[in-house]
């Protein structure tokens, strides 16, 4: 057993082995009713937060075990929890999220599976679910955006990247939020505009039209950021003075990718969130 917990945990970094030998680790998957879902501990097993992060189309969670943000966040002192999406009845992507989207139907509610892998993870290994973070990459990040619209109540902060609400967009959303959106400006996957798929059965919706949606909930009357910057090659736009919540636009200059500090900059924020 030991073996097998050495070889499940992080590069470099101490995780907790009582928690790595019940599951969560890359080969051993943690079970909830309709789902898995893999994890990492800080060594001490005490957390100040939980991050959970869901991966792009076609990839899953022990992959994201592997990535940068697993890496950061357990390094800060989070719990760090990656679910696997499923739906095989679709065959070009096997592993995959139920984002909403027009005319396309899922066999399992995602935001009711999510539900349960925090309360999972709470009971299997205390995580702190009181400041969690939900975060994903691109069909992953639309997942997000469904969840801080329609399931608010699930996180405390979302950092979507390179995925936005799909078309029919929703006309409202629950309640206000806090929302960091990633996007690359030269994105050709998943472009800023969207995009249509399947001779127009599916849309990708428009990330300017997302942000205007989220805009109109959180009372940013004023329309226009507070504040915009430009750091090195990266373009912000800062929402913070609307009624409640706050937006944070970050652009750059790649592709469908992760700029590199990503993580660094979503958990910044969301330690400025935590207060």
């Amino acid at each position: 057993m030991r073996a097998f917990v050495l070889s499940v945990m992080l590069s470099a970094l101490p995780v907790s082995l009582s928690a790595q030998e019940r599951c969560g680790g890359h080969g051993n998957a943690c079970t909830v009713e309709n789902g898995t879902y893999h994890m990492a501990l800080p060594g001490n097993g005490k957390t100040i937060g939980t991050v959970m992060y869901l991966h792009g189309a076609g990839s899953d969670g022990a992959a994201s075990l592997k990535g940068g943000l697993a890496a950061e966040a357990v390094r800060r002192g989070y719990a760090f929890i990656s679910p696997n999406g499923i739906h095989p009845e679709r065959p070009r992507f096997k592993k995959n999220w139920s984002v909403r989207a027009r005319g396309t139907l899922f066999a399992r509610d995602d935001i009711g599976f999510l539900r349960n892998v925090l309360a999972d993870a709470e009971t299997r290994f205390g995580v702190n679910r009181t400041q969690v973070l939900l975060s994903g990459f691109s069909r992953g990040g639309s997942m997000v955006w469904d969840v801080a619209c329609f399931a608010p109540d699930l996180a405390t902060g979302f950092a979507p990247a390179a995925g936005a609400f799909w078309d029919d967009l929703p006309t409202t959303c629950e309640r206000p939020v806090h929302l960091f959106h990633t996007h690359g400006w030269g994105d050709r996957t998943v472009p800023l505009e969207g995009r249509s798929l399947r001779g127009g059965r599916v849309v990708q919706g428009d990330v300017w039209a997302s942000l205007f949606i989220l805009r109109a909930v959180n009372g940013c009357d004023a329309r226009q950021p507070e504040r915009s910057a430009i750091k090195g090659e990266r373009w912000w736009r800062y929402w913070s003075d609307c009624k409640s919540g706050s937006i944070t636009l970050m652009l750059h200059p790649g592709r469908h990718g992760l700029p590199k500090g990503w993580s660094r900059d979503i958990l910044d924020w969301f330690a400025g969130l935590r207060g």
